[in-house]
């Protein structure tokens, strides 16, 4: 089994395993949301297969719903940023000139800047003062963070689509499409926008990993997805003091932060050997 085939099947059962989320909570006769203080720290049973939280809420249902959060996030933030970087770095590529060096000069100051510091406050900013949902409603909160997420991670796929770009541009298949009397959007379209597809493909794979990672150190920080939805960040700030007394807490949302940044690292590495033909 391949590398690409290892990590995509990976991610495949991740992403049924989110769809059957309310399928295994209505099996087990749980409510990820609804505490149960008599069935707090219980450790894996066959009532509670990963055992209970601080809560008494279980383990299992609220990591199967916390993947639809971690997942949406880490996918809708990456497409935005690939769709951002692409644009940007094809249209640098293409305009050349003043248009190019603007592109470019803004993502070296974008890169310049502090991230994670910068993540943090404007994670921090309420979001009701612009007109969108408050902290703490669910879906205003995945909005705000592939918001914020797509904002810092466009400039790495910029880069990348440019340099594919201008290497496509500069071949004589181009030139000669060109000579023909070939249009711009068809040149675009039918030589460049091929060419990359398998550069920004394996950056986006890589940004799925990094907003979920990034989307976990937000929620444990207290500045992501609000309890009570579930997120694998927020499961992981919730269990920090219980490592010792309740180790399945911590452990099974760590787990599952690893096992998709594996997976996303895969899919880019096979994506990246097909392409070199490795």
């Amino acid at each position: 089994m391949t590398r690409l085939s290892l990590g995509l099947g990976l991610l495949g059962l991740l992403a049924l395993a989110a769809a059957a989320a309310p399928l295994v909570a209505a099996w087990l006769g749980h409510d990820p949301f609804a505490p149960d203080l008599l069935a707090r720290f219980a450790p894996p049973s066959a009532a509670h297969p990963l055992g209970t939280d601080d809560l008494g809420r279980d383990i299992l249902t609220r990591l199967l719903y916390g993947a639809r959060v971690s997942l949406a996030v880490g996918l809708a933030a990456a497409l935005a940023a690939a769709a951002i970087g692409t644009l940007a770095g094809l249209l640098a590529a293409w305009r050349g000139g003043v248009a190019d060096a603007l592109v470019m000069r803004f993502a070296d100051f974008m890169l310049a800047l502090p991230a994670l510091p910068l993540l943090v406050l404007l994670a921090a900013a309420d979001p009701s003062r612009i007109g969108l949902p408050a902290r703490g409603e669910a879906a205003g909160d995945v909005l705000r963070i592939v918001v914020i997420l797509a904002l810092f991670g466009w400039v790495g796929v910029a880069r990348l689509a440019r340099a594919a770009a201008l290497a496509t541009l500069s071949r004589d298949h181009v030139r000669a499409a060109r000579a023909l009397g070939a249009s711009e959007p068809r040149i675009l379209l039918r030589h460049v926008l091929p060419a990359l597809l398998p550069p920004v493909a394996v950056a986006t794979a890589l940004a799925v990993a990094g907003a979920i990672l990034a989307e976990s150190t937000l929620s444990f920080l207290g500045l992501g997805i609000s309890p009570p939805a579930p997120s694998w960040g927020n499961m992981l700030a919730n269990a920090q003091e219980l490592v010792f007394s309740a180790p399945w807490a911590a452990v099974w949302p760590g787990l599952a932060i690893m096992a998709t940044v594996a997976a996303c690292t895969l899919v880019a590495d096979g994506i990246r050997r097909r392409r070199g033909g490795v």
